[in-house]
């Protein structure tokens, strides 16, 4: 398993100074998006910098849904920097392009597609040691805090791709839920539809032990590795916390309880999916958003138009877990009951199987459908 330290806490965001100084960082970059530039957390994040003697520099140019020409220029400023410590707050964007900018800062004689997972790169082993990087998110969905993954859009192929290797993760993330007050409902519907198929799609991976062939040295070895038994304990817990308090996050932006643990649902599905791995779900998103490039979403206070990487993944998941069923029922079915699908001493009948399975992809459907129209 590998995973970022995590921190969880109303108010630990004030903490990242202290952190920063006992890493002894003396020319930290602090990345985030215009937006989040002019709100709270950021304002929190600097404060805090300034009150332990941090030297800093702001980036604050992230793309919403990165592509290879947003993650270039965040690059670019990295590599001129010469930063000795890195401090991402936003969402995942903002994250995973931290996580770039971080990369390649630290191996400067790479080419862009060395690290980019093949086909579309060469996706090459990190060898190189990276800088200190604190992760504080302000969404509840990516779990980027937790990964080592870093998502883009390749324009040229007009494709979502990225790169995979523990090696990016942030040395340590903190989640301050605090900052979950500030997300509109439609923003958290969709975050909160990437927890979901984010739990959904680890938990019924491919197990570990039937992925072949075994790489020949561990420095091979991809993140995602398949269900196993660790990774099923942190997907399963954030299924039950997403039916249990994603509707009540959506519905009442005041509600500190179901965001709170939204927040925390994210980091838990994190850990779940950035060792297991996702599959369809999160497969066929990608050419969703590479390929649809006039909708413009709401609540996204951006300049260009995007299909919010949460909405492209949830589009598909009935059809998807309605088709992976057959291959594993049992987990299906446990999912199913998570989310409150009826349930019967019959379980192992074909009927109820099929019965159940439908009610669990229709629930689905109408779970997307129902918080979407709430946040019209």
């Amino acid at each position: 398993m590998a995973v970022s330290n995590i921190r969880y806490g109303a108010g630990v965001t004030k903490e990242v100074g202290m952190d920063l100084q006992n890493m002894g960082a003396k020319n930290v970059c602090l990345m985030t998006d215009k937006n989040l530039s002019q709100l709270p957390p950021v304002k929190v994040v600097m404060d805090s910098l300034v009150k332990n003697g941090i030297s800093f520099q702001v980036y604050d140019n992230v793309r919403v849904e990165p592509t290879d020409a947003s993650f270039m220029d965040a690059i670019d400023f990295a590599k001129k920097g010469v930063f000795d410590a890195y401090v991402a707050v936003g969402g995942g964007s903002t994250m995973d392009t931290c996580k770039a900018a971080n990369l390649y800062a630290s191996s400067p004689k790479s080419e862009f597609l060395d690290y980019v997972n093949a086909p579309i790169g060469k996706g090459k082993p990190v060898s190189e040691p990276l800088k200190p990087l604190i992760a504080i998110p302000t969404t509840s969905g990516t779990g980027s805090e937790t990964t080592g993954v870093a998502i883009f859009d390749y324009e040229h192929l007009k494709v979502k791709t990225g790169i995979a290797s523990r090696a990016i993760k942030p040395t340590l993330g903190l989640v301050d839920p605090l900052h979950t007050l500030h997300m509109p409902g439609q923003v958290v519907a969709n975050c909160g539809f990437d927890v979901l198929c984010h739990a959904l799609e680890s938990y019924t991976a491919l197990p570990y032990h039937m992925r072949s062939p075994c790489p020949s040295n561990p420095i091979s070895r991809p993140a995602y590795q398949g269900s196993n038994p660790i990774s099923d304990i942190w997907s399963v817990q954030a299924l039950r916390i997403v039916a249990k308090y994603l509707k009540r996050a959506v519905r009442n932006p005041d509600d500190l309880e179901a965001r709170s643990n939204m927040h925390l649902a994210s980091a838990f599905a994190g850990i779940g999916f950035g060792n297991a791995g996702v599959h369809l779900c999160h497969g066929m998103s990608y050419p969703i958003s590479g390929l649809v490039k006039t909708y413009k979403a709401k609540d996204y206070n951006v300049d260009h138009p995007l299909v919010p990487h949460g909405l492209s993944v949830v589009l598909t998941s009935p059809a998807v877990f309605t088709f992976t069923a057959k291959m594993f029922p049992e987990r299906h079915l446990e999912t199913a009951e998570i989310l409150e699908a009826p349930s019967s001493s019959s379980q192992h009948q074909t009927s109820f199987l099929v019965s159940c399975l439908s009610f669990f992809s229709c629930r689905l459907l109408l779970l997307l459908l129902l918080l979407l129209l709430q946040t019209i």
